[in-house]
């Protein structure tokens, strides 16, 4: 067990950054939307950067099987999955590979099913390909976000091209079981639907909870099944640019041979060495980190309880983003909204997540314990 301790970015160094996180607000608000860490970045992927720059390494990205190889060890270590190295194709972001699939797997007006509340992101991919979002969206939380699978069976007969799977989920912090994965595979072979699988929360899954990698579950399953992922989330790396899409079926492969060969090329440089040594060299950082965050989804569930008795917020099993139901503070009709402009603290609010998540937000639990205390007592403030 590697005994690496990764703690949070003091607030006022955190205010020096220049993502979007810290650019898109004034310096008066505390901001816990976007989906990045407050952490340091690991060592080894740290002195890679330097060496590369001290060098002037900053050409083009060109051949780099290092991130199959690498991935593919990753895979086998952690989740007991075998890849192919020769089946991960380099992107630019999870973004850019789901909509680059889609636009290989599908044409124009084709249905695409999604799982609401889902990352936002979800439907401008959708928007973006112009094929046609239909939504079976998850039980409540007193379900257990139940998958609706007779609603999704339907929307299978209804003509669904393909399904986007979220997986762990964003925002549900939801990890699907085993069971759950083989009905959809069950239900998709029937139909005929093609299931992307967009697992880049997965290496940020805590110890109780076990992840199952999608393409993992069978030989149906990497028949009709696609991977999007990227050590971008798991590592703190988003800015880099890189991240990879994988298949573990020949007929699966050879629809992907119809990326654009430029979708490669779009990656960064920087991003990809970076991504190869994440999941190479960064498995103990990774472990510290999930530790950090293990306190924290535990700090804010004890933060809530005690100073907010009243919302409701279920420990994630995976990742560092809380959905949290703000209904009983009677905040209007856009909670974040309210919070932002009483007690200038920004989180996303629930409705880019379901138009019926308009109580919730989804706040970021990656920072330090003085920056969630200050959170929540803003939000008291607001009331």
């Amino acid at each position: 067990m590697s005994n690496i301790v990764v703690t949070p970015i003091p607030l006022a160094q955190m205010r020096t950054h220049r993502s979007t996180k810290w650019r898109d607000f004034p310096a008066d608000v505390l901001p816990l939307p976007v989906a990045e860490m407050d952490f340091e970045i690991a060592e080894p992927i740290r002195t890679l950067l330097l060496e590369m720059v001290s060098h002037s390494d900053l050409g083009y990205l060109g051949s780099i099987p290092e991130v199959g190889t690498s991935f593919a060890k990753f895979a086998q270590m952690r989740w007991n999955w075998t890849v192919d190295p020769e089946q991960v194709h380099i992107v630019t972001d999870v973004g850019v590979g789901v909509v680059e699939v889609l636009r290989v797997l599908t044409q124009p007006g084709d249905k695409v099913l999604i799982n609401s509340p889902v990352y936002h992101n979800f439907s401008t991919w959708i928007e973006e390909t112009h094929v046609t979002k239909v939504d079976v969206p998850f039980g409540d939380v007193n379900s257990g976000y139940a998958i609706d699978f007779d609603g999704i069976e339907n929307a299978y007969k209804s003509g669904v091209k393909i399904h986007l799977l979220c997986s762990p989920h964003n925002p549900l912090g939801r990890v699907y079981s085993r069971a759950e994965l083989l009905k959809l595979v069950a239900l998709a072979k029937e139909y005929n639907v093609i299931i992307i699988s967009d697992e880049i929360h997965a290496p940020l899954t805590f110890s109780e909870t076990q992840f199952i990698p999608f393409l993992s579950v069978g030989q149906d399953a990497q028949d009709l099944g696609v991977t999007v992922t990227a050590a971008s989330k798991a590592w703190n790396l988003a800015g880099l640019k890189c991240a990879f899409v994988v298949s573990q079926s020949e007929t699966m492969n050879s629809k992907l041979a119809a990326l654009p060969e430029a979708t490669h090329y779009r990656a960064s440089l920087l991003g990809a060495f970076a991504t190869a040594t994440a999941f190479a060299e960064g498995g103990d950082w990774l472990d510290g980190a999930l530790r950090t965050l293990d306190e924290n989804r535990h700090f804010l569930k004890t933060l809530l309880s005690e100073k907010l008795p009243t919302v409701t917020y279920e420990i994630p099993a995976c990742s560092y983003l809380a959905w949290i139901d703000l209904a009983s503070l009677n905040l209007g009709d856009n909670p974040a909204k309210t919070l932002l402009e009483k007690g200038r603290v920004a989180f996303n609010p629930g409705e880019s997540f379901s138009p019926n998540a308009q109580q919730y937000i989804r706040l970021n639990f990656a920072t330090g314990h003085d920056v969630l205390e200050e959170a929540v007592n803003r939000i008291i403030k607001s009331l």
